[in-house]
């Protein structure tokens, strides 16, 4: 007489040749679950017989779905990657880093203007400015440096009450560099008045397009505000000459100042050229709306690298690498 052993239950081979129900020994056998077979029951007889799984069935691949898969690893293999120098992977790493200083919290902003400090006394801070953040808050910007200002001046002070920044002058958004901040009013307008007197210097470099001729100058050109009329109607600022060229095409004529015009000076000096490009030492005498954009693109035609607004006079339309050259 044999026996099977299921676990902790004991089955008889010799319970059902005698007659036993079938039905009875179920009852026995529903403590097992066997993870390999499982028990078959007839008239009179018990065997155990493998258990097959039957593997689920996947949702069939549509011809699309191949298709694009099949593209996608032809596109893998033949993809050519053009090599990235170390000075592409930094810009690259700027312009993403100036992308997200316009998404983090306020707070964390002046953190990283705190990380930027180069120089700081009872009297003055010097912050290196990052690119892409205005001086001013304007509408639909979330960051700029005088929104920033109040915690800052907390984080410097260890958070006392009371504490305090001032900005001495304005930059454009797009230009990076030291920027001035003072502890005090007062030393926010003695700034402004050492820069009015010409005894505070501030120098700017740029990349044109183009080479400036002669290599060094003043561009002593008043600048005003014009309309450009056309399918693309703005404004924008434009050069107001006080002298024209004579009818006679042989010498200059002084004209009358326009009332709405601002007088605008600036010194330049090239550098360095390569490539039909230029790197340009700027030193504004004064302090007008885009003066050195407006002095290099419509007193030189050498337009700063990137500047798209004022590289066409008559349209709104980006900058391309031949444009001045």
């Amino acid at each position: 007489m044999g026996t099977i052993k299921l676990l902790d239950v004991w089955i008889n081979r010799d319970l059902i040749s005698r007659g036993f129900h079938h039905g009875a020994v179920a009852k026995r056998l529903t403590r097992y679950d066997a993870p390999r077979g499982y028990l078959v029951f007839g008239k009179g007889f018990a065997t155990i017989t493998e258990k097959r799984t039957i593997p689920s069935r996947k949702p069939g691949l549509k011809a699309a779905d191949i298709a694009a898969k099949l593209r996608r690893e032809t596109e893998t293999e033949t993809t050519y990657k053009v090599p990235v120098s170390p000075l592409q992977r930094r810009v690259a790493e700027l312009r993403q880093f100036s992308q997200k200083l316009q998404s983090i919290h306020p707070n964390v902003f002046a953190k990283v203007l705190y990380k930027s400090i180069l120089y700081q006394d009872r009297h003055l801070i010097a912050i290196n400015k990052p690119y892409g953040v205005p001086v001013y808050s304007n509408r639909g910007i979330r960051n700029s440096i005088t929104g920033s200002l109040p915690v800052l001046a907390k984080i410097i002070d260890g958070m006392q009450a009371g504490s305090q920044l001032h900005t001495c002058y304005s930059v454009e958004k797009d230009t990076t560099g030291v920027l001035l901040l003072a502890r005090t009013e007062e030393t926010a307008e003695h700034v402004r008045n050492l820069i009015k007197s010409h005894q505070m210097e501030s120098k700017y470099m740029v990349v044109t397009v183009g080479v400036p001729v002669p290599s060094e100058g003043v561009i002593d050109i008043p600048i005003i505000e014009k309309e450009v009329a056309g399918s693309q109607h703005h404004y924008k600022m434009g050069l107001s000459p006080l002298y024209r060229v004579t009818e006679e095409g042989d010498g200059l004529k002084k004209v009358r100042a326009h009332r709405q015009a601002h007088s605008a000076v600036t010194q330049y000096r090239v550098l360095d050229s390569s490539s039909g490009c230029s790197l340009v030492e700027l030193q504004p005498l004064t302090g007008v709306k885009h003066q050195l954009r407006v002095h290099m693109a419509l007193g030189l035609a050498c337009p700063l690298l990137g500047d798209h607004k004022y590289s066409h006079w008559n349209k709104l339309a980006p900058q391309t690498p031949i444009d001045g050259i």
